[in-house]
């Protein structure tokens, strides 16, 4: 960073106010200028608003702070009303006694247009009084301005949401040093850009901000290195002082525990994160008491008695550390990269029922004998069912197996040749050559006996499946067959692409391990088709095999059919797992006419619906009423029987109006 008091925008604001002085009140392209405002354009609309800390100047420890907004296309934005900053200064780790992290401490903050002076050209001047201010230390300031309902001073043209961070020394100059430890960018992994972090907060979104704020100003519980771990696993329950309860079982659920989740090394050669390896090589008991609850260190209570953090990394040194937080996860990732399946299927003619092999493979796709596993497999489950746009034989008709459980293999399953075989037992009721109905398509999950890092024998009662820490879920597999032996119909993948799963949930993400099922991990073994660039799409498709359109176990009661339980999972709407999800978090692209396969979908107990509408009031369920007298007048049915919402399944007109994107599933057609 060069020196702020000369940066280039420094400059040229310099330069303007002198050509200003020398042509009066006309600007330097000839025109007249209004009193008090330079010549040339301002912005008339912001669809992306920059901003920018120009220099810092200081007289008798009294900030001046000088910030320049410009619009997507480097226009000025003049008028802001919505503008604050918050001032903070950095103290270094250790300063203030050994093994002490680095800390923020907020000193002052500000906002509104009695803060600043808006100079109509584009800058705004801050001058404010910080509560405490030390020239040896890193002063931070961060700006913010726009939001939800913020305009110009013209109270029309609408302002977007943005915040930013500068650091400088206390002259005003580059800073010699500052403590950024999880990007930005990695937040935004889970949670939408532009979108607040938390209900807590109306507007605010970026981590640098919340950092800046919760700091050393607070109680421990508050503060940041505190509360940011509190608030992502379920070690610790609270209520902030409006009564909003954080239990943390969202975030858990997404991101295991996992630290390196959030703590993300930079890229090679980036000097950016300089210090995001501290959460490991800077233990303090700050920080470790928003996991490891029940301790008082003071008091040694589940603890070796402490009275600070002096000590700390004498027995917590930083290569402990994290393999004590990791290693789990890099064993689980190991042993799930040990293996995977290949999955066939054949229907027989006469029988018209579907046989399914299945080949265990190494990492290398070598043929695996599973003979050789079976002692340390706890269950393969193989589920099929019919036409994979329109299943037909819904969650109760659906042939299930496990067939292999605790290293037993099923009376009705075999192994011939090394493979696993079974060959299903209901009647499919296929239907004719070329139609939907005509594929049988099979989901194969597996989980092996697993314990300490290794895959174990599951001769011990413990390995019953009811306790998931003693197995991993293993990589599955889909396949596909038909009774003429035609091309087989599979369900489109051009929507959601599991990789924009992964972003959220880790490669490794174990679903649906539990008691119930055996779980599985979503590989490229699943893709049955490539995007433009060639790379399998690794869709979620296989999920129909039981997230069928009659819903799952409790029929439409939980919405269990896939169009509506994912949106159910993760909406903006009454069953939000982050606040403020956007569409395109998950959505690549949406593929409107899978409609056009799709019939009714159960969208309450016994109730049906047609599909359009049925995905759309998983989401729209809050407004009910207003909902289903609007889709109704577009030829939709909601809440009827399975026989009218199939009738009317292709009635639907939404979309004469709608045309909604990832990025706005709003938009309509004007």
């Amino acid at each position: 960073m060069m020196n702020v008091k000369k940066s280039k925008i420094a400059l040229l604001l310099a330069a303007g106010a002198v050509s200003m002085a020398l042509t009066g009140c006309g600007g330097d392209d000839g025109n007249d200028g209004n009193n008090g405002k330079p010549g040339g354009p301002a912005a008339e609309y912001i669809n992306t608003l920059n901003l920018k800390v120009t220099d810092v100047t200081y007289a008798d420890g009294i900030p001046t702070v000088n910030v320049f907004a410009t619009n997507e296309e480097d226009l000025p934005v003049v008028g802001l009303q919505d503008l604050g900053i918050t001032g903070a200064q950095l103290t270094p780790q250790g300063a203030t006694g050994a093994g002490n992290s680095a800390q923020w401490t907020r000193t002052a903050r500000v906002s509104g247009t009695d803060a600043y002076t808006d100079n109509k050209n584009g800058s705004y001047t801050f001058t404010f009084e910080p509560s405490e201010y030390d020239a040896d230390l890193t002063q931070r300031f961060n700006v913010y301005a726009g939001g939800e309902g913020s305009t110009l001073a013209d109270g029309t043209t609408s302002v977007p949401r943005q915040e930013i961070v500068a650091d400088f020394d206390g002259q005003g100059y580059q800073a010699k040093y500052t403590k950024n430890i999880v990007s930005h960018e990695t937040c935004t992994n889970c949670h939408a850009e532009g979108k607040p972090l938390t209900t807590r907060h109306s507007s605010y979104y970026k981590e640098e901000t919340c950092a800046t704020c919760h700091s050393s100003s607070m109680s421990t519980e508050s503060q940041w290195n505190h509360l940011i771990h509190n608030i992502h696993n379920t070690a610790k329950t609270f209520e902030d002082k409006y009564g909003k309860e954080y239990t943390g079982e969202a975030a858990e659920a997404l991101i295991q525990n996992n630290c390196k989740s959030c703590h993300v090394a930079p890229e090679e050669g980036s000097d950016e994160l300089s210090e995001w390896g501290n959460w490991s090589s800077v233990p303090t008991m700050e920080t470790c008491t928003s996991c490891h609850t029940g301790i008082d260190f003071k008091a040694g209570k589940g603890h070796s008695q402490q009275a600070d953090n002096s000590n700390c990394i004498a027995c917590h040194n930083a290569n402990w550390t994290e393999e004590l937080h990791t290693a789990g996860f890099a064993d689980t990732s190991a042993l799930i990269n040990q293996y995977g399946i290949n999955a066939a299927s054949t229907i027989d003619a006469t029988t018209q029922a579907a046989t399914i092999s299945i080949q265990v493979v190494d990492s290398n796709g070598e043929q695996v004998d599973i003979d050789t596993l079976l002692p340390k497999i706890q269950r393969f489950e193989v589920i099929t069912n019919v036409g994979p746009n329109n299943v037909t034989l819904g969650y109760s008709g659906k042939d299930s197996v496990n067939a292999i459980m605790n290293g037993v293999v099923d009376a009705k399953a075999k192994i011939e040749a090394g493979k696993l075989v079974y060959t299903t037992t209901k009647d499919l009721k296929l239907g004719a050559a070329g139609e939907d109905a005509e594929t049988a398509f099979t989901f194969v999950g597996w989980a092996m006996c697993s314990e300490n890092g290794e895959f174990v024998t599951c001769d011990d009662p413990s390995f019953d499946g009811k306790d998931t820490s003693k197995y991993t879920a293993m990589k599955s597999d889909l396949a596909f067959a038909t009774l003429s032996g035609e091309a087989p119909s599979m369900r489109h993948v051009d929507s959601v692409n599991f990789t924009s799963c992964a972003n959220c949930h880790s490669d490794d993400f174990q679903i649906h391990k539990g008691g119930h099922h055996a779980g599985f991990v979503m590989t490229e073994q699943l893709a049955h088709t490539n995007d433009a660039n060639g790379e399998p799409i690794i869709g979620v498709d296989a999920c129909t095999t039981c997230h069928t359109p009659d819903g799952t176990y409790a029929g439409g009661a939980n919405q269990g059919a896939l169009e509506m339980k994912l949106h159910k999972v993760h909406s903006q709407g009454d069953y939000a797992v982050i606040p403020g999800m956007n569409c395109d978090q998950c959505h690549n692209d949406f593929d409107r006419d899978a409609f056009k396969k799709k019939g009714a979908i159960a969208t309450e107990g016994g109730k049906y619906s047609t599909p359009i509408a049925a995905t759309c009031v998983s989401c729209h369920s809050y407004n009910m009423d207003s909902f289903k007298a609007h889709v109704e007048g577009q030829g939709a049915l909601v809440g009827v029987s399975k026989l009218e919402a199939t009738d009317a399944a292709q009635l639907e007109s939404c979309f004469y109006c709608h045309a909604p994107t990832p990025g706005d599933h709003t938009s309509v057609k004007m």
